[in-house]
């Protein structure tokens, strides 16, 4: 394996540790937790096209939807593309699920995000720095 390939693979693996740590503090309605793999100054528009503005708020909005709306759901991701703009920049697709406890669907939706690899504690990490969620508009079949 070349050196680029190398690079492009632990990023991959950094990534998506970010959507495996919203998972698991997801599952535990925890909050901060979700929060903490946003920037501080991370931009998050929800599927209503309401707008969050850095981590605190983002904690402070999904603490409230686990003690009402999301209370004891489940989170699913997939990551389905991730390209980088440069090395330490890269947008990334992903779709999730959101469940109930019976395993209903609750929502499906879409989102955009921008990581980047910035300094946290002394190292490099990558982060969500901007993310885009939307509900996707499902085409009637003809």
């Amino acid at each position: 394996m070349n050196s680029v390939n190398s690079v492009n693979s632990t990023a991959e693996s950094q990534i998506h540790a970010l959507w495996d740590a919203m998972r698991s503090a997801w599952a535990t309605e925890d909050a901060e937790g979700f929060a903490a793999v946003f920037t501080e100054n991370c931009d998050f528009t929800t599927v209503r096209g309401e707008r969050m503005r850095g981590r605190a708020d983002i904690s402070e909005g999904h603490g409230r939807l686990f003690r009402s709306t999301y209370r004891s759901t489940r989170l699913d991701t997939v990551i389905r593309s991730i390209r980088y703009l440069n090395p330490d920049l890269a947008t990334v697709t992903v779709e999730s699920t959101v469940s109930a406890f019976d395993g209903a669907t609750i929502a499906g939706t879409h989102a955009l995000a921008v990581v980047e690899r910035t300094m946290v504690s002394g190292t490099k990490a990558w982060q969500i720095t901007a993310f885009h969620n939307m509900v996707p508009v499902r085409t009637p079949a003809p």
